[in-house]
């Protein structure tokens, strides 16, 4: 069973919030999506490809890896065909990262950049890899981390949801022990603060406090870094 708790926030600078999660936890199922798009299309990709890995994973006859990525699919075709359908939607589409739970595992489908974190007795990781520029092709160049923090490409995507059929889905399934901390966020808190902030904010959730306290300390992390972009955070822990 996981105890959960999701908070989102606009962050400092956005005047809007393109950041959507939700929680299914009858499902064992929890989903975060970072949209973007103009004319509030970002809005309406994140909330659209979350929804639907909800609904198709209710529907699904097995709730397992493979349907979990069958609903991611189906996300990414919905959110396709609605900024084919619309020229106002024309070109939106989100990250998104899901997270079920199977039996004593956590299985993780992610698009884009939103993360999976795991913080258990062998430390505090992040479990996905991003699907970006800078992940995918500058550092295989050899590129170090200092010019990639300023680089002009360090914050594309290489892949998102909404923007080609087919997709490419990475997928991770790593076991939770009693006590384990899961978290899964959008870029407004990992894209500015830093893994060892957030693993000493998370310590405290581990240790049976408050999810909701831990939520509200991140976000206010990011915001005391700038706050640049929507902030959306979702805390599980395995009792």
């Amino acid at each position: 069973m996981l105890e959960a708790f999701q908070l989102s926030d606009q962050g400092c600078v956005r005047t809007n919030n393109e950041d959507y999660c939700v929680m299914a936890p009858e499902l064992g199922l929890y989903v975060l999506a970072d949209g973007m798009g103009g004319a509030r299309a970002g809005e309406r990709a994140s909330c659209l490809a979350a929804d639907t890995v909800v609904e198709t994973l209710r529907a699904a006859p097995n709730r397992d890896s493979q349907a979990l990525l069958a609903a991611v699919e189906e996300a990414n075709r919905r959110v396709f065909e609605a900024a084919r359908a619309d020229p106002d939607l024309e070109g939106m589409g989100t990250t998104l990262v899901a997270a079920l739970e199977i039996g004593g595992e956590l299985s993780i489908a992610s698009v884009g950049d939103s993360r999976a974190y795991l913080m258990d007795g062998a430390g505090f990781r992040a479990i996905t890899d991003d699907q970006t520029w800078v992940n995918e092709v500058g550092r295989p160049l050899g590129l170090d981390e200092e010019t990639l923090r300023t680089h002009p490409m360090r914050h594309v995507l290489t892949v998102a949801i909404g923007a080609s059929l087919p997709l490419t889905v990475n997928y991770y399934a790593v076991p939770l022990e009693p006590g384990a901390l899961a978290m899964l966020s959008s870029d407004g808190l990992h894209g500015v603060v830093d893994a060892a902030r957030m693993e000493e904010i998370l310590k405290g959730g581990r240790d049976d406090g408050s999810l909701e306290q831990c939520c509200r300390l991140l976000v206010e992390a990011a915001k005391e870094a700038g706050g640049p972009d929507n902030v959306t955070i979702i805390l599980l822990r395995k009792s």
